[in-house]
């Protein structure tokens, strides 16, 4: 069942910068994405890495960049049964754009810190 999400082609003007926010914006995408790219790739680890999100937010967060076709769910026929999550090689074109974020971060907390 997919949820309906509010802003996802809200784009009067088809403004770059808010497709990619109705694409991955709010809190928690990009740190999911990243997380990912960073072999957290099953739900409980992705909790323990982000302890502040819930677990509704985690499951519909992770059903929409499926829903995109940035993440794909992969499901072992095994008891119990095993669930990771892959980037996509879509989800991959994020990773430039997520490196230079993080590394913006990294120098503002230093320039910060001063």
């Amino acid at each position: 069942m997919a949820t309906a999400r509010k802003n996802k082609d809200f784009n009067p003007h088809n403004c770059g910068v808010t497709h990619f926010l109705n694409r991955i914006g709010g809190r928690w995408k990009v740190l999911i994405i990243y997380a990912i790219s960073k072999k957290a790739n099953r739900f409980s680890i992705l909790q323990k890495v982000m302890p502040d999100i819930s677990k509704q937010m985690l499951v519909n967060q992770l059903r929409e960049l499926e829903e995109d076709k940035m993440l794909e769910r992969i499901i072992y026929a095994e008891v119990p049964p095993r669930v990771e999550y892959k980037i996509t090689k879509y989800g991959k074109s994020l990773m430039p754009i997520i490196d230079v974020i993080q590394q913006w971060g990294l120098n503002d907390m230093k320039r910060r810190n001063k």
